[in-house]
């Protein structure tokens, strides 16, 4: 037990030391307070990295060391009512202040604590203890100039670190084990050297933009001042867990980075990096970014062999999303070079080998494609594309090769020819550019003979004969807006049909719309309807549509109307063909037919027919050739035997409509007889 003399003057020693060396010593431990003599309060005390409010210090008889303070603040982090117990605390003559035993409390929190200083030796070792083996080892050391210090930890509570030190994301669990060393001089710190291991990591943002799951890995980070910059160097190993980081998710680890640079006030370069995305593979880079702004300065990118199955869905299709490639599946293999100079790219080469390339909506597919994509903001480069097949908007599409032109942000092509079923579409005059952030282009193509079978079997329609040729005029893109100068002509059915004003918007987006008008020109009514199993109706029609409007391919609006072509020509019509036309307007031809002798006749004449639809959303407004009191003529008939076929029904719902034409093409139509 000590007596009175010998506890002030342990009280002097205290007060001396601990004021020039307890201050480090708590700064290093962020759970720092300063001190003061026995049964003293100091009040407010300031240093570079802590500030402490009404300080106070107790050492009583039995070597019982007690410091506090009201308010503690280490750098932004705020701590309340901080107590340091040391029972018992050893204060030598030498300047040696050793708590062997002692607890740490802020509120209700507690924890074991054991340090040692030297002021002497300038030395100071400290060691933090918790639950689940959790531990904080702190050695502090200074010789002349120059100081080290080193920090073990064991099971360490990440969330135990600051708030403020400048993390994007808030984290609420993780493990943290590993060693650091410090070193420096009265200039400050001249090197680093970090090896951690994190486990079962957990971190989220309040905007929901940044998230990690159960995140574990190694970490080491190593850097050395110079005269003007340091020189560092950085491994990554992510083993296992998930992060969201708008716009990825990466559902698990197996990633590594290795890396290595310089850095300064100014910039931070990267001499050497080695990035290896598992399943994915891997990407070498180097660069150089400005601090200020984050402007990437120089950039090269080397990624010889990628996995597209892989590296699609990882990090493609976020990007993508809101274009028409966001719903693919690929496969193959590829690779790319990029060079970035003060922010602009300068050259990239893209190589494609054998992928495969289909969006799961069905719009379009490419099967084996290989490419070889230069590009030089200097120089034009010559591009080939070269597919197995594949298919557009249903449309099979055979072998291709490919050749065109890059100059900077423009493309050019004199022609491509693509096969198409039996025939070919060949593209002419091709030219595009990136002007604006849009692409702008325009073509004109031609359409040679492809079979009406093969067609229609292709597009799921009914079955037809013969063949279909067109010429399309120049067709231009811009800004989401796709046009036609001039009409586009196919030959079909032995007629023609002349489609003109057609315009698209988003014509390979999420929801396309089109709009035009279409003209048909003679078209042989025989091979018409035999193809949609109509009935036999000879002779030859015309017909308008003016107004059309589709949206995500569906008619919302449209002003349709066929009639017979005029001339002299024969024009007969079957049974079956009245019975299937009386079930679109009415049934009162089909009744005739069965109530009397006309039911002997396989055909009849007629002198016209007609049918129009005038559609506004799902309503069609029908009519015919003439109006009567009961409705409108559809079948004028003419000469003996004839028949005249009546429609009753002016307000037809259009889906309704489809479904009777459907039936009446799968042959399931029947007469109403009244």
């Amino acid at each position: 037990m000590c007596n009175n003399n010998q506890i002030v003057k342990k009280a002097g020693l205290l007060a001396k030391w601990l004021i020039h060396g307890l201050c480090g010593l708590l700064c290093m431990s962020c759970l720092t307070a300063q001190a003061a003599m026995l049964n003293l309060q100091i009040g407010n005390v300031s240093g570079p990295m802590v500030n402490a409010s009404q300080l106070g210090l107790r050492l009583s008889g039995d070597d019982r060391l007690e410091i506090s303070a009201e308010r503690l603040q280490v750098q932004q982090k705020v701590f309340s009512k901080v107590k340091l117990i040391c029972d018992p605390a050893t204060i030598t003559p030498a300047g040696v202040i050793e708590c062997s035993k002692g607890t740490l409390s802020e509120g209700t929190l507690h924890i074991p604590i054991k340090f040692k200083l030297d002021t002497g030796k300038k030395l100071l070792e400290l060691e933090l203890s918790a639950e689940n083996d959790e531990r904080w080892q702190l050695r502090a050391a200074q010789q002349g100039n120059a100081w080290q210090a080193t920090l073990d930890v064991t099971n360490g509570q990440i969330k135990r670190m600051p708030a403020d030190i400048g993390l994007p994301v808030a984290i609420s669990n993780g493990l943290l084990s590993g060693h650091a060393t410090l070193n420096g001089d009265k200039n400050g710190l001249k090197s680093v050297e970090l090896s951690s291991q994190i486990d079962v990591l957990t971190f989220a943002d309040a905007a929901g933009l940044h998230a990690g799951e159960k995140v574990a890995g190694k970490l080491a980070f190593t850097a050395t001042a110079g005269p003007s910059n340091w020189r560092w160097q950085t491994s990554v190993d992510w083993a296992a867990g998930e992060v969201f980081w708008q716009p990825f998710y990466f559902a698990n680890g197996g990633h590594t980075l290795q890396a290595s640079g310089q850095l300064d006030d100014q910039s931070v370069s990267v001499e050497s990096a080695s990035l290896a995305l598992k399943n994915v593979g891997p990407i070498s880079f180097k660069g150089n970014m400005r601090l200020s702004d984050k402007h990437i300065q120089q950039l090269d990118l080397s990624a010889p062999d990628l996995d597209l199955g892989q590296l699609y869905p990882l990090l493609l299709k976020p990007y993508l999303e809101k274009t028409a490639l966001n719903n693919l599946e690929m496969a193959g293999r590829a690779g790319f070079n990029l060079h970035i100079e003060q922010g602009q790219p300068q050259n990239f080469k893209l190589d494609l080998r054998g992928m495969d390339l289909e969006d799961k909506n069905g719009r379009f597919a490419l099967y084996k494609v290989n490419a070889t994509l230069p590009w030089d903001y200097d120089a034009a480069t010559a591009v080939n594309l070269r597919y197995s097949g594949g298919n557009l908007l249903h449309l099979p599409l055979g072998a291709a090769n490919l050749d065109a032109e890059l100059n900077r942000y423009a493309l050019t092509a004199r022609q491509f020819m693509l096969p198409v079923l039996d025939g070919s579409l060949t593209l002419a005059d091709v030219s595009a550019a990136w002007v604006g952030e849009q692409w702008h282009w325009h073509l004109r193509a031609n359409l040679a003979p492809v079979s009406m079978n093969d067609l229609s079997h292709a597009l799921s329609w009914p079955h037809m004969e013969g063949k279909v040729s067109a010429a399309i005029p120049l067709v231009t893109y811009s800004g989401g807006q796709l046009s036609t100068d001039g009409a586009m002509q196919f030959n079909i059915f032995d007629g023609t049909a002349t489609i003109t004003n057609l315009a698209m918007q988003n014509p390979l987006g999420l929801a396309p719309k089109l709009t035009g008008n279409m003209q048909l020109r003679n078209l042989d009514l025989g091979v018409l309807t035999r193809t949609f199993s109509f009935g036999a109706i000879e002779g030859r029609l015309d017909g308008d549509v003016n107004n059309l409007q589709l949206a995500n391919w569906q008619p919302v609006n449209f002003d349709a109307a066929v009639r017979s072509s005029p001339g002299s020509y024969p024009k007969k019509i079957s049974q079956r063909a009245v019975e299937n036309i009386s079930a679109l307007g009415g049934a009162g031809a089909a009744a005739a037919i069965q109530r009397s002798f006309l039911r002997f006749f396989k055909e009849f004449n007629y002198e016209k027919l007609g049918l129009s639809c005038r559609l506004r959303g799902d309503i069609c407004e029908m009519n015919g050739i003439e109006s009567t009191p009961q409705g409108y003529v559809i079948v004028k008939g003419s000469g003996v035997p004839a028949i005249t076929v009546l429609g009753y029904n002016h307000s037809v719902s259009w889906s309704e409509l489809l479904s009777r034409i459907k039936r009446i093409t799968q042959g399931n139509a029947k007469p109403i007889i009244k």
